[in-house]
């Protein structure tokens, strides 16, 4: 695939998606729960693309998005997170132990699993029905693996996607 030519194929992906992602080398720059709604935020620098070295070039290059990541519907969350700099980078994101929700009278979905989002720093576990990645702006081609806090426009859990 040409470099000028990366488009992602939709701005919001969801648990129907998981097969297909990856959150490896992935930089959580902020989290949140909001308790009233059950929901777990993250506010990432997603990585839609590695691009192999061109030419002479001897380092990968990353098409890159800032993205909010929702888990909806958590419970049964633990933190185990100990970082030095502050940095958090995931290694991945893994679900297990798919069950029926234990509110399944009351919610729409049918299947809820145990996440584990594993961290160079660490490890957040939860059970929750699944998730909702909106990207909030086209990907760039970038030398690194995350934004400067100016290039991202701060921090954000803004679910719209501007073109």
């Amino acid at each position: 695939m040409p470099i000028q030519d990366y488009k992602i194929q939709k701005p919001v992906w969801t648990e129907a998606d998981f097969e297909q992602m990856g959150w490896h080398d992935v930089h959580v720059r902020a989290i949140a729960f909001h308790p009233e709604i059950f929901e777990l935020w993250l506010d990432i620098d997603y990585i839609f693309s590695w691009v192999d070295p061109q030419g002479s070039d001897k380092h990968y290059s990353f098409w890159l998005a800032p993205a909010t990541l929702v888990f909806k519907n958590v419970y049964d969350l633990k933190f185990e997170i100990e970082s030095h700099d502050g940095d958090m980078e995931l290694q991945g994101i893994e679900r297990s132990k798919a069950s029926s929700p234990r509110n399944a009278a009351v919610i729409p979905k049918q299947t809820e699993w145990r996440w584990l989002l594993d961290f160079n720093e660490g490890q957040i576990t939860f059970r929750s029905v699944g998730f909702s990645q909106f990207t909030r702006r086209p990907p760039v081609l970038v030398p690194v693996q995350q934004f400067t806090f100016e290039e991202r426009g701060g921090i954000s859990f803004d679910r719209e996607y501007a073109a």
